[in-house]
């Protein structure tokens, strides 16, 4: 296979391109009313000094045609870090040609580096990216489910640390 696209780590300077591929993601995923990041927020956020995320770009003839953005984790039962694969995305027109492969085995090859696992998740409803992760040998893990706290039920049990 030849190599479709080139990837890269992201940048501050590259926030408005992120942002602009985050946008595209949370339209495929019927989440767009979702999207509150702004190109600040990414900048100021997303490649922080002292963050824990990276990004990474895929770009064909120097125009950004995909993404991923993972962060590392700890695994108490392995005793190692490992990587979770926030989001990975490849524009529809770029699809079928390796990129999305490439994105994964980058993201693969820094959480082999920390001799962890690489984890994601996937709406239930993506058949095709579902077939394309176990392609690459991913098992899905039904018997873990995920939760999460937001909003006013953050704010109250956050309250509790501090006795209120």
């Amino acid at each position: 296979m030849t190599t479709p696209a080139t990837i890269r780590l992201a940048g501050p300077e590259d926030a408005a391109t992120v942002l602009a591929l985050i946008q595209e993601l949370a339209e495929y995923e019927k989440l767009a009313h979702e999207v509150v990041a702004t190109v600040d927020s990414i900048r100021d956020t997303l490649f922080a000094a002292d963050g824990c995320s990276t990004a990474l770009l895929a770009e064909c003839d120097g125009a950004a045609v995909g993404f991923a953005v993972y962060f590392r984790t700890y695994s108490t039962f392995l005793g190692r870090e490992g990587i979770y694969l926030e989001d990975v995305y490849v524009q529809p027109a770029a699809r079928g040609q390796g990129i999305g492969k490439q994105l994964l085995a980058a993201a693969a090859a820094a959480a082999n580096r920390l001799g962890g696992r690489l984890e994601w998740s996937v709406l239930d409803w993506n058949q095709p990216s579902i077939d394309f992760y176990e392609s690459l040998g991913a098992v899905q893990h039904s018997e873990w489910l995920k939760y999460r706290i937001t909003g006013e039920p953050l704010a109250e049990l956050a309250k509790r640390s501090a006795g209120r």
